[in-house]
Formats: structure tokens, sequence, C-alpha cells
């Protein structure tokens, strides 16, 4: 069927990409040989849109079931975002060295330490033992966006090092949350005896706040409030307040889409905000 994309005919070339289409992300490796055994510009060009679509369509149908079940799991969210770059990427390859770093964390971490020790230990093994960093050098790549690359490089920016942290520290049952700040973004430490539904909630039940990108260093409202006033930024309470799952994956589709446009890859650009539209229903901004 995947030949009769080179027909002449565009009626025929129509439903055979309806049919191609249907059968979703089974149908990919066979495009994929297609592909690499045709000499023809046309007829690559066809097949490489529609495994875009293909893909378009699957990472759709992945981010509406994990918004719909509650979007707990945040590395499930950045997985599928990274997925869609990576089309062969297994969620397994992203997990296998969370795990290990979590262990590492696990072994030195008991119930007799404080918030601020369990959070030192957990600075020591993932900024010491491990090496993340800031990619200061080269902050727009694309690739400091990308749950699997930031874990392979261990560089990254501002929310990919905080998503790699809160996933570790949630993990091992720290509360430590998400918390949109503009031009940065930290994570929330939560009073474990402070008891709510919801990590949305007001300040007083946040013991510190931590900023990943400057090796975990713990911060008070009164930082984040000088921060923001450097910035000459008006202080909101989303500002101090964790977010939710949902919330930072469309920080890192943001991220995203402004490192590819700042890269010169406008079409690139284009597929994420397409992505992005999913999920805010139609606003990419």
């Amino acid at each position: 069927m995947i030949q009769l994309l080179d027909d002449p005919s565009e009626e025929v070339n129509q439903t055979v990409t309806r049919n191609l289409l249907d059968q979703g992300s089974d149908i990919l490796p066979d495009l994929e040989t297609a592909w690499e055994e045709s000499l023809d510009s046309d007829y690559q060009e066809r097949i490489i849109n529609i495994m875009q679509e293909i893909q378009m369509q699957s990472t759709h149908t992945l981010l509406k079931e994990w918004i719909s079940t509650g979007a707990s799991d945040l590395l499930k969210g950045a997985y599928i975002i990274a997925r869609y770059q990576y089309p062969d990427l297994q969620l397994q390859d992203v997990e296998k060295p969370l795990d290990k770093i979590i262990r590492d964390v696990w072994l030195e971490l008991n119930n007799n330490l404080t918030a601020l020790e369990k959070i030192r230990i957990l600075n020591h093994i993932l900024f010491e033992v491990n090496g993340f960093k800031r990619n200061t050098k080269n902050f727009y790549n694309p690739r400091n966006s990308f749950i699997n690359q930031v874990l392979e490089t261990r560089k990254g920016n501002p929310i990919s090092i905080a998503v790699i942290y809160s996933i570790i520290a949630q993990r091992l049952g720290l509360p430590v949350f998400g918390v949109n700040l503009p031009k940065n973004f930290i994570l929330a430490y939560k009073d474990e005896m402070v008891s709510g539904d919801s990590i949305e909630e007001i300040t007083e039940d946040i013991l510190f706040y931590i900023n990943p990108y400057n090796k975990g260093a713990v911060l008070g409202r009164r930082e984040i409030s000088y921060f923001l006033k450097q910035q000459d930024i008006k202080s909101k309470p989303s500002h101090f307040n964790p977010c939710s799952n949902p919330d930072i994956i469309i920080r890192i589709l943001h991220n995203i889409i402004n490192a590819y446009h700042k890269s010169g890859y406008r079409e690139k650009a284009e597929q994420f905000e397409g992505i992005l539209r999913m999920i805010t229903g139609g606003e990419s901004s």
C-alpha cells in the first residue's frame, strides 16, 4: 500500500494516506523502511508528512489519556513530549537512569533527617555525584528540554533539571513540587504535617523553596520576592504556589518552541505549537 503513495492520481494518494494514518504507530517501521529505500524526493516527502501526522496523533492520544487520568505521573508527561521528537524512545529508557539515582539517594536517607538534611543529600547525589548542571554555553539548544537528552548529557535548562529533581524527590516520598516562576523554574518543599487535597494551596504550608538550576540552593519567600522585583515582574500567588503537572508540561513546550524558533527551525516549532494547542484548547501563547 505504501508504494501507492507515488501514484499520479491525487484521489489514490488521499485514499492511501487515510488508510495509512488509520493504522497508527504500527505502520511507522514500514514507512521508515520505504523512505530509506527510495530516491524519489516527492515520495519521501509524502512519507515524512504521514509519519509526522501519525506521531502527532499518537502524542495527542497519549497526552489526552495522561491528563484525563489525573496527570499524576510527571515523568510520563515529560516522556510523551520527548517521544514525539524521539519516536523510538521507550519509557524504560528514562526510568532506568532515574531509578539508579533514586536508589543512591534512598540509601542515604532515613526518617531521623530533617527536610533540609534530606535535600542536602539529594543535592549531593544529583549535582556532585552525577554532575547535573545548567547548560549556559548552549542555553537555547532544544535538547535542553527533552528529559531523555538531559539524563544523557547531564545538562539542561531550569525546568528540565527541576523536573528531574522533583520526580526523584517525589518517588522518594519527599513533598517537592514545581513552582512556575517566570524566567526560572523552582520547587517548593511542602510541610508534611499539613494535609490538603491539592498541591495548589496557600504558601503557609511550604517550608522552603529549592532552585535546582543553582545546584539545589534553598530559598525563602523573601528571595523570590526580591527576584521578581529585580526582573520588574509584579508578584502573583502563582509565583509562590505549586503548579499542576499539565502546567509544567505547558512550560516545557513553550521552552521547546522558543528554542526551535531561536535555532531557525520554524517547522519544528510549529509542530510543537500544535501539541501545545492540544493541551491548552487552542491557546498557544
